[in-house]
């Protein structure tokens, strides 16, 4: 299950792992016009961790998601 909110600055995507044992806390995406932020709550520390990525690592994420194992240089 997801969430999809948009605020004035972002959209916030919040992805939420279900089932009879969620393996993991929700993770969510903050979309911005020049980046993409992913926070993910650390059960331990009680903070969010955040990951933030360029729109080109975003676009290569993407692509990364329906290729198969192997090194791809910029082009």
């Amino acid at each position: 299950m997801f969430t999809i909110e948009h605020e004035f600055d972002h959209t916030a995507i919040t992805l939420i792992d279900e089932g009879e044992e969620p393996r993991a806390e929700d993770a969510t995406i903050l979309a911005f016009e020049d980046c993409v932020v992913i926070e993910q709550l650390d059960p331990l520390l009680g903070e969010p961790f955040r990951v933030t990525l360029s729109l080109a690592q975003v676009r290569d994420l993407a692509a990364a998601l329906n290729l198969p194992e192997g090194v791809y240089p910029k082009r």
